[in-house]
């Protein structure tokens, strides 16, 4: 995989709610001025959208405000305790130094507690962006392995849950993740802590990591295991591979959506069958140009796959470590795909139909989607 990189062009900005909904005081975006419906235009619109993501990483998501916490708690660390050091601590010189990175983050996740505090504080942060639901990608072979008891680490993910819904208005469910690079040992256990110890939020079993070098098929056993159990199959592939890969995912994962998935529309036999077999993409732009998927946000193939008929879904991926959040992909998407609000609730809407929530969530967020583009000045 080629280095990520600070995506050119933008950069995050807290994504404020116009509405009257959160329990604490609503972040002001950098101007001072809080977003009201007919103020601020598509980004208003955006920033009160009731959304669902569900291509988003746990420690991914952890903020420079989450890990300041998380290194304050654990002094011994490398890893500064101070917001706007870490700012630039998140500033990537090439790929290994973003796993670098990247892993010293996953070690200052060291107890349940920690666990519980990161989970809790990620909701806090998709509940100021009005995410109502979220799918999130959790590697619980990265927390046994280094010594968090399995399950004080599924007590921990399931109280956040609960919190988070009672408290922040947020639904979390769980994507449990293989670490693909950490091969058949991290699949096995993977697919053992998802299928023997089911956390009443997990709903899917995915795979993660980098592309090159390992190839989906090996995987088949595992998901095999998982899908036997009731789970639904959400692996990564065609990011930084061609579309074969995303052709294994579905031959040999038997993938239900597919996370980036960018090389498809390299083939139209595949973005076809993408379209009529209604699988849908989970497309993170901002991270796609970070990784050097795509060369640069103008260059990405978002408009291809809708062009093609394929479902798509925007998300953020590892949102403060490429600097965006999930507000800031939805203008980009809308820039790319020449969107207004009407089209970009529309987009919003993919999301919830891509879920795996249960039909009565589905029902409730899409029309709180409708109510909320109807209330908007046209």
């Amino acid at each position: 995989m080629s280095p990520p990189r600070r995506v050119s062009g933008h950069r995050r900005r807290a994504c404020a709610s116009p509405g009257p909904r959160l329990p604490w005081p609503r972040p002001r975006p950098s101007g001072g001025i809080l977003p009201s419906p007919g103020s601020g235009g598509l980004s208003a619109f955006i920033a009160g959208l009731p959304k669902a993501e569900l291509h988003v990483h746990h420690v991914g998501s952890a903020s420079p405000r989450i890990v300041a916490e998380l290194a304050a708690r654990h002094p011994n660390s490398a890893v500064p305790a101070d917001e706007e050091a870490l700012a630039e601590f998140f500033t990537f010189s090439d790929f290994a130094h973003f796993i670098e990175v990247y892993l010293s983050v996953v070690d200052l996740v060291r107890d349940a507690e920690d666990v519980r505090l990161l989970t809790y504080e990620v909701a806090r942060d998709m509940s100021r962006q009005n995410i109502r639901y979220a799918e999130l990608t959790v590697t619980p072979y990265s927390s046994t392995r280094r010594g968090i008891p399995e399950r004080a680490f599924m007590e921990a993910i399931e109280d956040a849950r609960r919190a988070a819904a009672a408290e922040l208005g947020v639904t979390l469910r769980w994507c449990f993740d293989i670490p693909g690079e950490a091969g058949l040992e991290a699949a096995e256990e993977t697919a053992r802590l998802a299928c023997e110890l089911r956390p009443e939020g997990l709903v899917s079993f995915g795979l993660g990591g980098p592309e090159v070098g390992v190839p989906r098929p090996q995987f088949k056993p595992y998901f095999d295991r998982a899908i036997a159990e009731g789970l639904h199959s959400v692996p990564h592939a065609g990011e930084t591979t061609g579309p074969r890969t995303v052709w294994d995912a579905l031959d040999s994962l038997r993938a239900e959506r597919i996370g980036h998935g960018t090389s498809s529309v390299r083939d139209p036999e595949l973005l076809a069958y993408l379209a009529e077999h209604r699988i849908p993409l989970e497309v993170c732009p901002t991270s796609n140009v970070a990784t050097r998927a795509v060369a640069s946000l103008d260059e990405h193939p978002i408009a291809e796959m809708v062009k093609a008929g394929v479902l798509v879904t925007v998300n953020s991926d590892d949102p403060p470590m490429f600097g965006t959040d999930l507000c800031t992909e939805y203008e980009i998407a809308a820039r790319l795909l020449g969107l207004d609000a009407a089209g970009v609730a529309e987009l919003a809407k993919n999301a919830v139909t891509a879920s795996f929530a249960p039909a009565q969530v589905k029902s409730s967020l899409t029309a709180e989607i409708d109510a909320y583009l109807d209330a908007w000045p046209r």
